[in-house]
């Protein structure tokens, strides 16, 4: 996974983050709601990454 992947996912993660508090201080559910779901996504992506990249090192440590 790129540099560029991994800063954009824990941005992702971070407003998700920053968005839910924000929610939790103006008691506004919605706006946690899509926090944590923002959240959840970010994790998502980061761990399909991670599994990505655990093929691909799989894959070349075979090819050697």
């Amino acid at each position: 996974m790129s540099f560029t992947e991994k800063a954009k996912n824990k941005v992702e993660q971070m407003a998700g983050a920053a968005r839910e508090r924000v929610g939790d201080k103006t008691d506004n559910e919605r706006m946690r709601g899509e926090g944590a779901s923002q959240q959840g996504d970010a994790r998502a992506k980061q761990a399909g990454q991670n599994v990505k990249d655990a093929g691909r090192n799989m894959k070349d440590a075979f090819n050697k």
